[in-house]
């Protein structure tokens, strides 16, 4: 079986081969593929990409250090899909009756309305950023000053704001001093050795901050009571005063809503990046790398194979345009897909039909001084809540400046449903209402706002692909195969959906695939 044939017919992928060592990992530069014959080098082979997100651009990056002659067709103005940085002058206008917005942030203010944080073991990311020259900073995800708020709770402390680190140190302490308490009674099911159990217990002392007696009585890992820091001369400070565990317990932050903390979520570990101005940064960096090969406002509308590769209509002014090539690589969403007139194969069309899109939705919020840093002390990070707003994002940059640009929320499913369908007026008045309750210095202080809708923004129809287990097993492997000249690429052709390191590593795949197949042509 020769390795055309092979990639041809089976689901492996550039990922599988490096996974089961047949490959080298890919290297910065252009792909070092082997091939079978004398056309190896790409060159007089048009390949036509549609879509100028992460995937169509690294695409057409690679295969043209290879010599394809590349075109991408965009039907937006700009490139890099969902990766969108928000700032002064950015126009929308949603679809299905959605109001245009300009946005009228300050200069040097904005917020990533896609894609918005790096994990550091992204290597392939950070590879191309390396590349293109594109400057990182840190970005803070998981900063314990932030806030937890949950709405119509009981006990003690429901409806109030509680700081991350408050709940995590007392939650951390209690089960500490109830697993020492097990312990001390040699109330665990599995037989310790004394040696063990005094390992154990002496873990969970430094773990939970145990008094000698193994109980948790508050610690200094929570701060500081308003103004009794420590300080000069006879000031040793005031601790404060830890909640009690039947109230955390009762408090409503044991729902999955507050679940996904970046302590634990893989992707969301430190050390997190973001480059320097804006996510777009990426996408304009590979832009200046592929100069006239970027046809912007240029929807597709059929996509069709031919006897000699593919055959693509868009529109260009208004007017349909016809271009052929050899192969063509989809980009596009699924739900865009799924509008397309084509010749695509019935198990393509099922695919883009029943793969799901996360409903997902954003607000920037600017205000006339950054009150969280000020006030509160927070400097980057996310605070949660079980109300429709669910996230608020603090900037990790310009820190300590006048002006900031908050996430003012960031939601999910039903929630992002409901409020990406109010006005765009609407959209601002919930989020100032609700946010104002975990920072009740928003009404004074607030500028003007920007929001957004992922499953309404024109050419999108949601934030990433959502699998299950049934649709990965029914429809995933129609998106990893060839249809004919017509390939596919983007986040859902991954396991990394909603990444962009899964638009990189589907481009890799997707490119090693056509180079793969270039190379088994021999001259007849």
């Amino acid at each position: 079986m020769t390795r055309r044939d092979f990639i041809n017919s089976t689901s492996a992928s550039y990922a599988s081969l490096l996974a089961w060592g047949m490959l080298p990992a890919a290297p910065a530069s252009a792909l070092d593929l082997p091939a079978n014959g004398q056309r190896n080098d790409g060159k007089g082979r048009k390949v036509i990409i549609l879509g100028a997100g992460l995937a169509g651009l690294t695409t057409a990056y690679e295969l043209g250090k290879l010599g394809y002659d590349c075109t991408i067709l965009e039907a937006r103005s700009r490139s890099g899909g969902r990766v969108w940085t928000v700032r002064g002058g950015t126009k929308e206008t949603e679809i299905d009756g959605g109001l245009a917005q300009t946005c009228s942030f300050a200069e040097g203010h904005y917020f990533n309305g896609g894609a918005a944080r790096i994990p550091h073991h992204h290597q392939l990311t950070l590879q191309y950023c390396r590349e293109l020259g594109v400057p990182l900073q840190i970005f803070n995800g998981a900063n314990e000053s932030a806030y937890l708020y949950n709405e119509g709770g009981t006990g003690n402390l429901a409806n109030q704001r509680m700081r991350i680190s408050d709940y995590h140190n007392d939650m951390r302490g209690y089960t500490s001093e109830l697993l020492a308490k097990a312990l001390d009674q040699s109330a665990l099911d599995q037989q310790l050795t004394k040696e063990d159990v005094d390992k154990l217990i002496d873990f969970l002392k430094n773990e939970g901050d145990l008094n000698t007696a193994h109980l948790y009585k508050g610690t200094n890992r929570r701060g500081y009571k308003s103004k009794s820091d420590p300080g000069a001369g006879n000031a040793p400070g005031t601790l404060t005063d830890p909640f009690g565990l039947t109230d955390l317990l009762r408090s409503g932050f044991m729902q999955p809503v507050f679940y996904n903390v970046g302590d634990y979520a893989y992707e969301q570990q430190t050390t997190l990046l973001q480059p320097v101005g804006g996510m777009d940064a990426i996408p304009k960096a590979f832009e200046k790398k592929l100069t006239e090969k970027i046809i912007f406002n240029a929807p597709v509308t059929e996509l069709r194979k031919t006897d000699n590769g593919v055959r693509i209509v868009y529109k260009k002014d208004g007017k349909p345009v016809e271009l052929t090539g050899e192969f063509c690589v989809c980009t596009l969403p699924l739900p865009m897909l799924k509008t397309l007139e084509s010749d695509l194969s019935g198990t393509v069309k099922r695919a883009a039909d029943f793969i799901p899109y996360m409903k997902t939705g954003k607000i920037g919020l600017q205000f006339k001084r950054r009150f969280w840093e000020e006030d509160d002390g927070i400097y980057g990070g996310i605070s949660r809540t079980n109300m429709d707003i669910n996230q608020i994002w603090y900037p990790s940059f310009s820190l300590q400046g006048q002006k900031g640009v908050l996430i003012g929320y960031y939601n999910f499913y039903s929630r992002a449903e409901a409020v990406g369908a109010l006005s765009i007026a609407d959209r601002e008045k919930l989020a100032l209402e609700q946010g104002s309750k975990v920072h009740p210095q928003y009404p004074a202080e607030f500028d003007n706002s920007f929001s957004l809708a992922w499953h309404r923004i024109p050419y999108s129809g949601g934030g990433w692909a959502v699998y299950d287990d049934a649709t990965r097993k029914k429809y995933y492997p129609a998106l990893l195969e060839p249809d004919d000249n017509i390939y596919f690429a983007g986040e859902h052709t991954t396991y990394l959906t909603a990444w962009m390191a899964g638009a990189f590593t589907s481009a890799r795949r997707t490119v090693e695939a056509i180079h793969a197949r270039v190379g088994g042509y021999t001259k007849n």
